[in-house]
């Protein structure tokens, strides 16, 4: 039926349907004989078994959904990989998508195959439209693609920061919507910074003729990021959502998911794609959903959803006792954000020391956010970097509820970010009772 298996199969029963598509590939036919380029030959037999000998790839030289004659089982795989992930963003709240392409590279490339494909229908355009966030790689990939991005500051509402519709609709009128390739925006991302007002730019988007791309890096485990997609294509138009495979699926780096509720124009995308592609990326979403089934993955999304409630209440609780605060954002499903304002007056290093700390603690992911960073990226200087905001109000430190993260990483995280933050606070009264010394003697000196 080309659908995710409701309930997930066993490891045996995976490999041996793996097994089954390899040998319809011409490279393990027993009395094949190869006199081409490329036959599929591969000189280790450890690595013919890590990829269960599927060896070809997926796709051929002008069409990475291409079907394969000499590689019928890679070409299958890669036909009903699609098939279930397709199957999965719709379980996931996209209901209304169309078509979708596993393509293997991660999401600022995919990124950038999207915005070479809106070349060539807009040969005009030379502008993107792109709400701030300060993540390197989908500011590269606009670049890369030979754009010209056009950054829009977000707006301060309480403690978040949000869409600057205004200045998007202002920006296409001073542009001229003919020059504008499109607007390029994003729902998964780091607080204080919350998901881009999709309905408002999608409508836009359909009233000035523009397209429009959604970075959706790891928003397809939030059911608030899936709606908000599903939401934009119903009102306006949204032509295609990235999505990354290793953040969503929990498969090593390395691969995207290219989606859209336009056939055609995926279809087109998948075209641009120069040459054949690893069929790795492929390979392992097939057997990961395949071993989760749609059951597994839904109880994912829901363990998901728990253990946001539960750092959110716990986290508020130790920023609380430190005299900080957990920084009200409601519209930001995935990532929260505690404030280090005290920590910050009282030291300006111990900001980046907390950071440090931390890391040298086994703690991953967490993100200390100093005041004043400037960072300059392809030319473009940006203030404030890491906090989406040319002066945001406060230091503070992010931590996300990401997909598969369990009760035992929040408790043990929550444990050492709170000898961290005493650390810091008993240095900072050394230090102020060294300089206390120190103007004492001073004064005994002058005296």
């Amino acid at each position: 039926k080309g659908k995710c298996p409701e309930d997930g199969w066993d490891e045996s029963t995976i490999e041996l349907f793996l097994h089954e598509l390899a040998v319809m590939d011409s490279n393990n036919f027993l009395g094949n004989c190869g006199v081409g380029e490329r036959e599929g030959r591969v000189a280790s037999a450890l690595v013919a078994r890590r990829h269960y000998r599927l060896i070809h790839g997926i796709g051929r030289s002008g069409d990475i959904s291409a079907v394969q004659p000499k590689a019928a089982g890679s070409s299958l795989l890669n036909k009903l990989t699609n098939s279930v992930v397709l199957d999965i963003i719709k379980l996931a709240g996209v209901r209304t998508v169309t078509k979708c392409f596993v393509v293997p590279m991660a999401t600022g490339m995919s990124l950038t195959l999207c915005f070479l494909t809106l070349r060539h229908k807009r040969p005009k355009a030379k502008y993107i439209l792109w709400p701030r966030i300060d993540q390197k790689s989908c500011f590269k990939s606009m670049i890369t693609a030979g754009f010209e991005p056009v950054v829009i500051e977000n707006v301060l509402e309480g403690d978040e920061l949000r869409t600057d519709i205004e200045a998007v609709e202002a920006k296409i009128k001073a542009l001229g919507a003919e020059n504008i390739l499109c607007v390029h925006s994003t729902t998964s991302c780091f607080a204080p910074r919350v998901p881009d007002r999709l309905e408002e730019l999608a409508v836009i988007c359909a009233n000035y003729d523009i397209p429009h791309i959604v970075n959706n890096a790891y928003g397809v485990q939030s059911s608030k990021c899936m709606h908000l997609i599903q939401q934009g294509a119903r009102v306006g138009r949204i032509d295609a959502f990235v999505q990354s495979l290793d953040k969503n699926f929990m498969v090593p780096v390395g691969g995207a998911i290219i989606a859209g509720f336009n056939e055609s124009f995926i279809q087109e995308i998948s075209k641009m794609y120069p040459g054949r592609a690893s069929a790795s990326p492929s390979l392992d979403v097939l057997i990961t959903l395949l071993s989760l089934g749609a059951s597994g993955y839904k109880q994912l999304l829901k363990e998901r959803k728990e253990m946001f409630s539960y750092l959110s209440s716990e986290l508020k609780k130790l920023a609380d006792n430190h005299n900080e605060r957990l920084l009200d954002t409601p519209h930001n499903p995935i990532s929260l954000a505690m404030s280090l304002k005290n920590l910050d007056e009282n030291n300006a290093a111990a900001v980046t020391q907390l950071g440090s700390m931390l890391f040298t603690r086994q703690v991953s992911g967490a993100r200390v956010v100093p005041c004043g960073s400037v960072q300059t990226v392809n030319n473009y200087t940006f203030k404030g970097f890491m906090s989406h905001a040319n002066a945001y109000p406060c230091a503070y430190l992010n931590a996300a509820s990401a997909i598969g993260i369990k009760k035992e990483d929040v408790d043990v995280f929550l444990k050492r970010l709170d000898k961290c933050l005493k650390t810091c606070r008993k240095e900072e009264k050394k230090e102020a009772s060294v300089n206390e010394i120190s103007n004492s003697d001073m004064g005994a000196e002058q005296l």
